[in-house]
């Protein structure tokens, strides 16, 4: 069977095929500790679930507008304003299925072959893949750790070409739960405008933040780069709404109605349902959002602790989302019965093979001196997950 030659450009998500292998080996009855999947352990809150279950009994289960009813996009633009301090139009707003959705739609709608799409690493797997996609090319800002993963005005403005269209900023970072500050942010705002290229803003930890750290979109930051950024979050982190797909954009009328025109040929509108549960999530009651946040803050310190007590390892404590992200190039070269640790592909197979803890390669996230840990998970599986991982580590000579 011969298929689009686009395909040999990809990659499955490697988070979700670990995921997978996860939840193959509990099928066999092993006992295996994941921290690959990016999702809250956390119940959906039960006023958005009963505004979902009253969705139903009223009968709202039909098609609705394909860029989202005007109920949510309200409930959106309302956010944007009391949050962000962002104004848009209904016509400036479009709901898609899941923010990974948005995402892949914007990138069809705006890039062609010969553009380039700047992407600072380590970064979400998926941003290179979608970029591709469109027939772009993506053009990766290599971030060091030493300065917090995060880009700076002379990297950003030393990788800033004739065929640049675009910049994705992902703030806070997966997987590195790094967050730029005000300042940061305008200082690259003011490259960005030098080289007039598109800003998407991938705000989708916005709320899961640590610290007292104060989360700001580039566009708020600096207003005069507002007609030039699309605004991209969704419910699915900050509620624990993951499996109802919801997510949005916020931008330059034009896009976003190009977006709302490509959605109408491939999903057609977002799941009604969904929809009227987003409502009350973003209108809703928000007491909930504290109480994981600081729950996803204990189990942060207690994660990287533990990460940063093992020799060869040591870790960044993240400002947001909830990932960690250990450095382990001290452990490259070492090896336990003829079975050495090359990188970490090679840790992440060893870690599930001798102590069934699933953890994700840093190599698909853009190096292959880390691996990613999702905290995203009981504290009894933080507290046994380390516990294996130091052993299997004590093992490697």
């Amino acid at each position: 069977m011969k298929l689009a030659s686009r395909m040999a450009k990809i990659k499955p998500s490697p988070t979700l095929a670990i995921t997978a292998k996860a939840q193959a080996l509990r099928a066999q009855g092993r006992n295996i500790i994941g921290f690959g999947a990016g999702e809250p352990d956390f119940d959906t809150p039960d006023n958005i679930k009963a505004a979902a279950v009253d969705a139903i009994r009223r009968g709202f289960t039909k098609y609705t507008p394909v860029g989202g009813t005007d109920e949510l996009k309200d409930a959106i633009r309302a956010k944007l304003k009391r949050d962000n301090g962002l104004e848009y139009d209904r016509s400036e707003i479009v709901v898609s299925c899941g923010a990974k959705h948005t995402l892949f739609n914007l990138l069809q709608v705006l890039f062609e072959e010969g553009d380039e799409v700047l992407i600072p690493s380590p970064c979400w797997v998926s941003y290179p893949d979608m970029v591709l996609l469109s027939g772009a090319t993506p053009v990766i800002l290599e971030t060091k750790e030493s300065e917090g993963f995060k880009a700076d005005p002379g990297l950003l403005r030393s990788k800033i070409g004739a065929k640049t269209r675009a910049i994705i900023l992902n703030s806070p970072s997966n997987p590195t739960g790094a967050a730029y500050t005000r300042e940061e942010l305008s200082a690259l705002a003011s490259v960005i405008l030098e080289g007039k290229i598109i800003v998407i803003s991938d705000d989708i930890y916005e709320k899961i933040v640590y610290d007292g750290f104060q989360f700001a979109d580039i566009a708020s930051v600096r207003p005069d780069l507002r007609p030039f950024t699309v605004v991209v979050n969704g419910v699915s982190k900050s509620y624990s709404m993951t499996g109802w797909r919801i997510g949005y954009a916020a931008g330059d009328r034009e896009i976003i109605s190009a977006v709302t025109g490509f959605q109408s040929q491939n999903t057609s509108n977002p799941t009604s349902i969904s929809q009227a549960a987003a409502v009350e999530a973003l209108n809703g009651d928000q007491s909930s959002l504290g109480i994981m946040v600081e729950e996803f803050r204990r189990r942060r310190d207690f994660m990287v602790e533990g990460l940063d007590g093992i020799p060869g390892m040591s870790c960044l404590r993240p400002q947001g989302a909830f990932y960690a992200f250990p450095n382990i190039a001290g452990l490259i070269g070492r090896s336990k019965g003829g079975r050495a640790i090359r990188g970490s592909g090679d840790l992440a197979e060893y870690l599930l093979d001798e102590v069934d803890v699933a953890v994700v390669p840093g190599l698909p996230f853009g190096s292959d001196s880390h691996i990613r840990l999702s905290y995203a998970t009981s504290m009894a599986n933080i507290q046994e997950g380390l516990k294996r991982i130091k052993h299997a580590i004590s093992l490697l000579k």
